[in-house]
């Protein structure tokens, strides 16, 4: 036999070749091509830091992603990967061959941690609310700390910005939760979420922002609740700025804003025209009964309505109307002129 082997040496190493040819090839395509299952079923897997192939294999075949830890360890040596699996949150399929699954982990193509969210101008606490549950970004009870927050007794980790020291004690979070489109962490809390917004706010009011409206001697809150109100009442700046005017005017004369945006806040009901019955609603934010600003903004305003709040345009109107129609603002100079127009616009 040994006489054999020696004589027939150039032909035992070829056959011996040839077989362990077959069975690595054997094993390559079986492990490269054959999935798991042929059931559609996705799985959240997570690589952590450090951990190898052995680790990682071992996962995958514990979840049911890969049948084998042992043949998908062989398959990821034979292609010279098995060190270069990537950490991160993989989102895998048992349906996909080895060589997918191997190609995902190596190239790191993990789960997208972030997700996108819009707050629009003009929405308030329980629209924010809505939406943010809504769309599964959190609970409605992970809420309740948000509509319940003071200023004076702040509850938050984070602290309190600067940009609400002036406002007062019993004031909650409406009007600072800037609008604008947001990438959040998936899993993300409520108040991580506000706390990106109310940062969001502290940069957009800038400081030469703040120091006009401390030389106007007013204060951040008074200014939030007039944009609130003209962020609700119309819906560009060169008009927005011609309204704050028109409503500044009335504060120092002391008349009452008498502005429907209020009236739509206390209600929930946006209507073309108010009757008399809804200007006499009782609330302190009903600014046809009560002179002054109400005790608080109505809505979070776009950066234009704050702009406008604290910029007024001055001209000679003193009163003015939305057309339903439009969406287009009508403005008049007297009382008799705006009676015209709602007869006109308002029918």
């Amino acid at each position: 036999m040994i006489l054999f082997m020696k004589k027939n040496k150039p032909i035992y190493l070829a056959l011996l070749f040839l077989i362990s040819f077959i069975l690595v090839g054997s094993i390559y395509l079986y492990s490269a091509s054959s999935p798991a299952s042929n059931g559609d079923r996705e799985y959240l897997i997570t690589v952590n830091k450090g951990e190898g192939l052995n680790i990682v294999s071992q996962k995958l075949a514990e979840n049911g992603i890969v049948k084998s830890a042992f043949y998908f360890k062989l398959y990821s040596r034979l292609r010279g990967l098995g060190a270069q699996i990537k950490a991160g949150d993989y989102k895998l399929n048992s349906s996909w061959p080895p060589s997918k699954i191997l190609d995902i982990l190596t190239k790191g193509d993990v789960v997208n941690q972030e997700r996108e969210i819009k707050i629009i101008p003009g929405w308030n606490l329980k629209d924010i609310e809505n939406y943010l549950t809504k769309n599964d970004f959190i609970s409605t009870p992970d809420f309740k700390q948000i509509k319940e927050a003071k200023v004076g007794a702040w509850n938050f980790s984070f602290a309190k910005p600067d940009f609400l020291s002036d406002a007062p004690a019993e004031a909650g979070l409406e009007g600072y939760l800037f609008p604008d489109t947001y990438r959040i962490f998936i899993g993300a809390s409520s108040e991580d979420i506000v706390k990106k917004l109310l940062s969001n706010f502290d940069k957009k009011l800038t400081l030469q922002m703040r120091q006009d409206i401390s030389g106007q001697r007013r204060s951040i809150h008074e200014i939030i609740i007039m944009a609130s109100i003209i962020e609700k009442e119309v819906n560009n700046l060169q008009d927005m700025k011609i309204v704050s005017d028109i409503f500044w005017k009335r504060l120092v004369n002391k008349y009452p804003l008498e502005s429907c945006a209020t009236l739509a806040y206390i209600l929930g009901e946006n209507k073309k025209q108010y009757s008399y019955e809804d200007t006499q609603v009782d609330s302190p934010f009903n600014t046809y009964r009560h002179a002054g600003l109400p005790p608080g903004p109505i809505c979070n305003p776009s950066l234009a309505a704050i702009e406008a709040a604290i910029y007024p345009t001055s001209t000679s109107y003193h009163y003015f109307l939305s057309r339903p129609d439009t969406g287009e603002t009508v403005f008049s100079r007297t009382y008799n002129e705006h009676l015209i127009n709602k007869a006109k616009y308002l029918r």
